[in-house]
């Protein structure tokens, strides 16, 4: 009997539950099962090599969700080639940079993106080889093609270690260009232990995946994990809040887990049909990426929904903290402790830990960190802190050491001398019963130094004054932390994920020489 690479989880189902599914497309309605995804596997993995791709080769993959996507990455994974996971939401300009940097071999596209990826190969000269996803034609695509050439052909996995780069994700900084987040096959075992337990992911787990598969959130919250116990996936190649709903109320999916940042989970509260929708099944909401408002935790508790908060980054793989089912309620707003195999602090600039009750930056390590970024050293360097990771997100401990995200260490502003965190105002905001979205930036005053801008969007036919806004906040918040002002906008700019591009808000108001935020 042949031998299983340890980090081939889709070999091992495929012995163990050929027949499950693993995935659902809801794009095309495609079912893979585990025999269907392991032998789809095998087949990429053939195509790779016949074009050269080898151990530690990379490998682009420039696509919305799709099975082809996770085949694509499982096929690196089998020849020890890394998989280099490209935002197609971003520019060639923005890619440039990306693919010159990590200089892939292979570019693996949508046909939606040909442009895009021709471009791309004119631009970055490692780039060899390309290859079309055209899932609307089904065997007559270029992808599906290749894969039949090489359909029932072995493939032998590459002998690695947990120290092996399997992946590399560049982090969507707001300034300055990206960094490659290198992901190793240790982080991603060590986060399915450390995400599926708590998270109680089991061969009969059903995730609806909306977030990209690009980013961490869509991969690893909790597709991986999911698919390393055996369950099942069912893709959206991206999100609508009325077709989630649908896709969730529906049994004939039997979704038991969702994931999300906190936006996707406010435009589903405030569709129609949140109301009506049967929600009984999930048994895990998940949330993180940034702060979630306490009316969302509210609303959807108020349909029988516990959104289990948690906190991570790229850089973590990602999970690091997360809050307990059974204290969901009880500490709401909470992101919970340090999951199973992962340390944290929260710390000052010299890394002494702060009391409970006060602020400091949250610090992480365990074997779910990255090594570094890729090609960088002097920002590997500057990050780590005698072996701790300094995350860049402000924190407090309450008196039970549940962990609280407050805000991005650098969206704080100063007022007065005090600072503020927006994310505690916004909160507020969101208890406008006029407000649909809302963002508060800091704005420079001479009077105070700083002053918070409260950015809004209102919901159909509302209006809403700024007498009105700082009544309702004097009433709930110390003086300094007040909005100073309002601007209404349209919609809040948001990257991929859903989360609100704070600098683009910054350079809008306060202009092109606004204060630069990493």
């Amino acid at each position: 009997m042949s031998t299983i690479a340890f980090y081939d989880w889709i070999s091992h189902h495929n012995d163990l539950r050929p027949t499950k599914r693993a995935v659902h497309d809801l794009a095309t309605g495609r079912n893979l099962t585990y025999a269907d995804l392991h032998a789809r596997t095998n087949a990429f993995a053939n195509v790779l090599a016949e074009t050269g791709v080898g151990r530690g080769d990379r490998v682009a993959v420039l696509a919305k969700n799709g099975p082809e996507y996770l085949e694509a990455q499982f096929a690196c994974w089998r020849i020890g080639a890394i998989a280099v996971l490209l935002n197609w939401r971003l520019t060639a300009h923005e890619l440039d940079y990306i693919c010159n940097d990590s200089t892939p071999r292979f570019l693996l596209h949508d046909v939606s993106l040909n442009e895009l990826a021709v471009e791309l190969q004119l631009r970055c000269p490692s780039i060899i080889d390309l290859l079309t996803i055209d899932s609307a034609n089904g065997a007559n695509s270029p992808y599906e093609s290749k894969l039949a050439q090489h359909l029932g052909s072995p493939f032998a996995a590459a002998p690695q270690t947990h120290d092996d780069a399997s992946t590399i994700m560049y982090t969507s900084g707001t300034t300055g260009n990206p960094k490659g987040a290198i992901i190793t096959h240790g982080m991603t075992f060590w986060n399915c232990i450390n995400l599926g337990i708590p998270a109680r992911i089991s061969p009969d787990t059903v995730q609806l995946v909306v977030l990209p598969l690009f980013h961490t959130g869509g991969l690893n919250c909790y597709a991986n994990p999911v698919l390393h116990a055996g369950g099942t996936v069912v893709l959206a190649a991206a999100f609508d809040p009325a077709d989630a709903l649908r896709v969730i109320g529906d049994p004939i999916y039997g979704i038991t887990h969702f994931f999300a940042v906190p936006a996707p989970y406010q435009f589903m509260m405030q569709h129609p049909s949140f109301e009506t929708t049967d929600l009984g099944r999930l048994k895990i909401a998940g949330v993180g990426g940034a702060p979630c408002a306490l009316s969302i935790l509210e609303a959807w508790a108020g349909r029988g929904v516990e959104i289990v908060q948690g906190y991570g980054m790229t850089e973590t793989s990602p999970g690091s903290t997360m809050l307990d089912a059974a204290d969901a309620l009880r500490k709401i707003g909470s992101a919970g402790k340090p999951l199973l195999h992962t340390s944290v602090k929260i710390a000052n600039d010299d890394g002494t830990e702060v009391s409970r009750g006060e602020i400091g930056e949250l610090w992480t390590k365990g074997p779910n960190i990255t090594p570094g970024y890729w090609n960088k050293p002097e920002a590997t360097a500057s990050s780590f802190h005698d072996g701790w990771l300094k995350t860049g997100d402000a924190a407090r401990y309450d008196d039970e050491g549940f962990i609280f995200i407050v805000d991005r260490w650098k969206d704080m502003y100063i007022s007065g001398g005090e600072n503020v965190y927006p994310a505690e105002v916004e909160n507020v905001l969101f208890q406008l019963p006029q407000v649909a979205d809302a963002a508060v930036i800091g704005v420079p005053s001479e009077k105070w130094g700083e002053v918070g801008l409260a950015v809004l969007v209102l919901k159909p036919d509302q209006t809403i004054d700024r007498a009105t806004v700082v009544a309702h906040c004097i009433e709930r918040l110390a003086k300094f932390k007040v909005p100073n002002d309002i601007a209404i906008i349209e919609m809040l700019p948001r990257n991929a994920t859903g989360k609100v591009l704070k600098r683009e808000l910054r350079v809008q108001f306060i202009g092109a020489d606004a204060p630069a935020i990493s």
